[in-house]
């Protein structure tokens, strides 16, 4: 006999792509889901893949992972709204598509690849600590950059929150001319 895999009703809804897991919680909240035609309005209400569930009286898609690539460029923000009005990367994913979000974080003013999915466990596994994936990065500089800076950074630096881990650092080249590293 195969066991039914039950999780919690915000974390399929999420899973499916209805909303944040948090925007979830606030549905359930409100009382816009049913499960097999009760209304839930408890957090942690475990839900199998067979169960009827509806929000808003609408069936509940049932979860397909997405992913896609993005080159997120400079002046964009990695998140889904921002409170202050700055472009998101989410108004530079089709709107017809399925809600994806981004796998970890590039600064306001950096530009690189994005990871947009909507599969929950990749997103954990590539983006919590415990997991010790190694994220890489290529800088451009202005200036020759000393090896006691980058020692620095080989070794962890102090920020306001806490040390950072040692990185790995190799300059890759320094261009007299234009007076830049890149590393």
């Amino acid at each position: 006999m195969t066991e039914v895999q039950v999780e919690r009703l915000q974390k399929m809804m999420a899973a499916s792509g209805v909303a944040s897991r948090r925007e979830c919680e606030k549905i359930i909240l409100q009382g816009r889901v049913t499960v097999n035609g009760k209304p839930v309005i408890e957090l942690g209400t475990k839900v199998s893949p067979t169960d009827r569930i509806l929000i808003d009286g609408r069936p509940l898609r049932k979860e397909r992972h997405r992913y896609f690539l993005l080159n997120k460029p400079p002046a964009v923000m990695t998140t889904m709204k921002d409170p202050r009005g700055r472009r998101t990367v989410a108004e530079l994913m089709d709107k017809e598509r399925e809600r994806v979000y981004p796998v970890g974080r590039l600064d306001f003013m950096t530009e690189g690849l994005l990871i947009m999915t909507n599969d929950g466990a990749l997103a954990q596994g590539m983006t919590h600590p415990s997991y010790h994936i190694n994220k890489t990065y290529e800088v451009v500089v202005d200036g020759h950059v000393e090896e006691e800076k980058l020692d620095k950074l080989r070794t962890g630096i102090r920020l306001c929150d806490g040390m950072t881990a040692p990185a790995l650092v190799e300059v890759k080249r320094y261009d007299s001319r234009r007076d830049q590293s890149n590393f």
